[in-house]
């Protein structure tokens, strides 16, 4: 295990990269398959890493709380030296009820979250609704609990998100996600 520190090449205001990805349940995803939503949470993450598996919680929480919010798994690692991030183990995380995000997807590729600047998991991107599009307005921790065995004081997305929907300017201070680094499948 790899720790690292989210570093991401977007910023505030950048419109979500497009992607389009096949979830555990079979469904093929774009970002239009959110477009109803005011605000969407994409998060790179993972089976296997502790600190991805510590927010499985919160994010299936804030996923049965939020309706005019999305929030999406982005699982990227490559699967052949790390079968527990397969998208079969997904399917099997998603028929469990161990993640019940809206949306678990599989970037075999690697090529979104290389397009987004992800670098480890957790690696949170919230993107608010402007018009027709998703622009970012946080990139940093979901709460303030770095290690996986921390209990949370303060909920940094939650905050975020709130803000967003009461159409509010995100005045909070992007503070590094830190997780597991991100399974190259070239490295």
């Amino acid at each position: 295990m790899v720790l690292k520190e989210s570093d991401s090449k977007l910023e505030a205001g950048d419109p979500a990269p497009a992607f389009e990805l096949e979830g555990a349940d079979g469904e093929t995803y774009t970002l239009e398959s959110f477009a109803d939503d005011e605000a969407l949470l994409v998060v790179f993450t993972c089976n296997h890493c502790p600190y991805a598996k510590a927010k499985f919680d919160l994010l299936n929480e804030l996923a049965a709380e939020y309706d005019d919010v999305s929030i999406v798994g982005i699982n990227p690692n490559d699967a052949e030296e790390y079968p527990d991030d397969s998208l079969e183990a997904m399917r099997e995380y998603v028929e469990e009820g161990q993640i019940q995000y809206d949306a678990y997807l599989r970037d075999e590729s690697q090529a979104v979250a290389r397009e987004y600047g992800a670098v480890c998991t957790p690696d949170p991107f919230l993107f608010g609704r402007e018009g027709d599009e998703f622009r970012l307005v946080y990139h940093g921790r979901l709460d303030d609990a770095l290690n996986p065995d921390d209990e949370p004081t303060r909920f940094h997305v939650r905050e975020v998100i709130e803000s967003v929907l009461a159409g509010q300017p995100v005045d909070l201070e992007w503070q590094p996600s830190q997780g597991c680094s991100i399974k190259w499948s070239d490295e």
